[in-house]
């Protein structure tokens, strides 16, 4: 991160901040379902709809939670209602096995790829395969310890914020210094499966950017895009979103998922949307110099003898734009016209000189 007032962070050479176009992280999380080769086609499909970069997610069941008949072990509501945590994350997880045919996958595609680990040992096998940077999910953004695990690899950390207080997150962002990491990002999360726009609150990225310093972004559970576009006009420098080849597939995370054609159209509008930020600009834009003509100006709508008084039967402020500008009428009505004018012919700079 630099020290200026808008930070950036790198990730594979890519510069990420609000001064660069938003970098869009495509979430592939548990929507191989257990096939291998719908892992590689997730990668392609993350490639050709235009994502920055595909995120995996690595843990088995037993590096996350107790394989344990506990009621605190059982998920008794929501989209995972019925069955235990182990019971879900073996279900989910993506093989330890799978990780180097995948990010070789990815790199032969030219897409980076990065993961969350959920314990040391994912650090570890993660580091093993040259992981460009690491994510932090929003349940694990209170594990310091791994936070400082990971951050000792020096490379860069996105931490997401869900359920998380501003006392919280500022610990997170401590951990990840204290343990080497320079270019840490947070993201503005809600850890709801899928989440309500109405949740979000983006104003709070505002926030989260003065308070804390960093690169700040959205982690979108909601179903649609419209509030990662509007998480760029709020200085969203990262958009992660989960990311599936079938919304009706079956998978743990699929019906919250974007579909390809919606994957593709988040990268383009958010795109577009950073387009149209801009900067302050009050120049004349080249797409509105052809209709520059058609502004008012002053012009004869009567025919003006030379020596004829100016007056407002005579000259209107109308279009197209060739003559003087209306804020020029005051000044021409009771002066004569030092020459003659045609009806229909435009009132120029001549006409000031009229004594």
């Amino acid at each position: 991160m630099n020290s200026n007032a808008s930070p950036y962070m790198r990730i594979a050479g890519r510069r990420i901040g609000r001064d660069y176009p938003p970098y869009i992280i495509a979430e592939m999380s548990a929507n191989h379902n257990g096939s291998l080769d719908k892992a590689f086609r997730l990668i392609e499909t993350a490639r050709a709809a235009g994502a920055d970069a595909v995120k995996l997610q690595t843990y088995r069941g037993d590096t996350i939670t107790l394989d344990s008949d506990r009621p605190e072990f059982q998920i008794t509501s929501g989209l995972w209602a019925g069955t235990s945590l182990y019971q879900l994350y073996e279900s989910a997880y993506t093989p330890w096995e799978w990780h180097k045919p995948l990010f070789d996958k990815a790199r032969a595609e030219g897409i980076t790829i990065f993961s969350s680990p959920f314990d040391t040992t994912a650090v570890d096998l993660l580091e093993d395969l040259n992981a460009p940077a690491y994510k932090i999910a929003s349940f694990e953004a209170i594990d310091l310890p791994l936070i400082r695990y990971s951050a000792r690899t020096g490379k860069p950390m996105i931490i997401s914020t869900g359920m998380a207080s501003a006392e919280e997150i500022a610990e997170a962002i401590d951990a990840a210094r204290s343990g080497g990491c320079e270019e840490v990002a947070v993201l503005r999360c809600v850890s709801g499966y899928p989440a309500p726009a109405t949740d979000y609150h983006l104003r709070t990225m505002s926030d989260m950017m003065s308070r804390f310093g960093v690169v700040t972004g959205l982690s979108d559970h909601t179903l649609d895009n419209v509030t990662a576009v509007c998480s760029v006009a709020l200085g969203a420098a990262l958009i992660e979103k989960h990311f599936t080849l079938d919304r009706n597939g079956g998978g743990p995370d699929d019906s919250f998922s974007l579909e390809p054609a919606d994957l593709a159209a988040l990268v383009r509008d958010a795109r577009t949307a950073w387009d149209a930020l801009g900067g302050v600009n009050y120049a004349r834009k080249s797409s509105e110099q052809g209709n520059a003509q058609f502004r008012r100006s002053l012009y004869a709508v009567k025919p003006i003898a030379a020596g004829e008084l100016f007056t407002n039967e005579n000259v209107r402020s109308i279009r197209p734009g060739f003559g003087l500008a209306p804020k020029h009428l005051d000044r021409l009505l009771g002066r004569p016209s030092p020459v003659s004018f045609e009806r229909g012919e435009p009132i120029t700079d001549v006409a000031l000189s009229a004594s």
